[in-house]
C-alpha cells in the first residue's frame, strides 16, 4: 500500500465576510503563503495551488508555487479540486489532501494524520479531522462548524449550531471540525457529479452532499491543535498577533 499523498490547496480572492483575504499581509506574507509553506513541511510527493484568479496565481508562483488554473464557475473548492484531477489525469487510487487556503498555521503533523487515515482505509473515500472544545463563545459561534460521529468515527452531521442539543444534567462533549481533507481522487470525479442537496444550501457546508448521498466521512481526532480558521477581521487580527509573538526574539 503507496503512503503518497498530494496536497491541494484551493484558493479564491472573492470572499463575503473578509474580501481578498487570500492576499492579505501577515507578517510580511499573504496569507496563502504561510499556508503554502506550513504544506511544505508535510510529507505530500506535490504541493499545488488550484485557483481561478490570476492575481493569486501570479502570487503563487511568486513564492515559488506550483499553480493551476481553474474554472470560475465552481461553487466549492472540491469542486475545484476534482478539476485538477482531472486535468492533471490522477490515478483513482491518489490521495488528495484538501489543505483551505485560509487555515493559518496548520500543523504538518495533522496533514500527514489525515492522509494517513484515509490511506490505512482502503475501502473509504474522505476522511476529515476533529478536535474537543470547551469555550462557550466558539460551540455558539456559527463559524465554527461542529462535528458529531458514531462508534465507527464516521460522522453523523456537520452544523454550524451547538450539536448535539445540551440537556441538562448530562455531561456534554463538542468537536470542532478542522476543515482538512483527505480524498480518493475517483471520488473527487465522483462528487464533482452530485447534486447539491438542501442541508448543504442550509448550513452552507459542502461535506454534507456527501453525507446526504450516503457515503461515509471518517472522522479522527487530532493529534495536535490546528491553526486559525480565517474568516473573519478578528481571526486576521488574532493570526497577526500570534504571528507577532512567535517571532519575537
Amino acid at each position: 500500500m503507496t503512503e503518497e499523498f498530494k496536497v491541494i490547496i484551493p484558493a479564491r480572492l472573492g470572499s463575503t465576510r473578509l474580501p481578498g483575504k487570500m492576499l492579505l499581509d501577515i507578517g510580511g506574507k499573504p496569507l496563502l503563503q504561510h499556508v503554502y509553506i506550513a504544506a511544505c513541511k508535510s510529507n505530500a510527493d506535490q504541493i499545488l495551488i488550484a485557483t481561478d484568479d490570476q492575481q493569486i496565481c501570479n502570487t503563487a508562483k511568486a513564492f515559488g508555487a506550483e499553480c493551476v488554473m481553474t474554472s470560475v464557475a465552481h461553487t466549492s473548492g472540491t469542486d475545484r479540486l476534482a478539476e485538477v484531477v482531472e486535468k492533471l489525469g490522477f490515478p483513482d487510487e491518489t490521495v488528495i489532501v484538501n489543505v483551505q487556503g485560509d487555515e493559518m498555521g496548520m500543523p504538518a503533523e495533522l496533514i500527514n494524520q489525515v492522509a494517513t487515515l484515509l490511506i490505512n482505509c482502503p475501502a473509504e473515500k474522505i476522511a476529515t479531522l476533529c478536535e474537543e472544545m470547551s469555550d462557550e463563545g466558539e460551540i455558539n459561534n456559527p463559524n465554527v462548524v461542529k462535528v458529531i460521529f458514531n462508534k465507527n468515527n464516521a460522522a453523523i452531521y456537520f452544523s454550524r449550531l451547538p450539536v448535539p442539543w445540551h440537556k441538562q444534567g448530562l455531561a456534554q462533549q463538542y468537536f470542532r471540525h478542522i476543515g482538512l481533507y483527505a480524498y480518493r481522487a475517483g471520488f473527487l470525479k465522483e462528487y464533482s457529479q452530485l447534486p447539491r442537496c438542501e442541508l448543504e444550501q442550509r448550513e452552507s457546508l459542502e461535506q454534507l452532499r456527501a453525507l446526504y448521498h450516503g457515503i461515509n466521512i471518517l472522522v479522527e481526532e487530532a493529534r495536535s491543535s490546528s491553526g486559525i480558521g480565517i474568516d473573519t477581521e478578528d481571526d486576521l487580527n488574532r493570526a497577526r498577533q500570534q504571528y507577532k509573538s512567535i517571532k519575537k526574539p
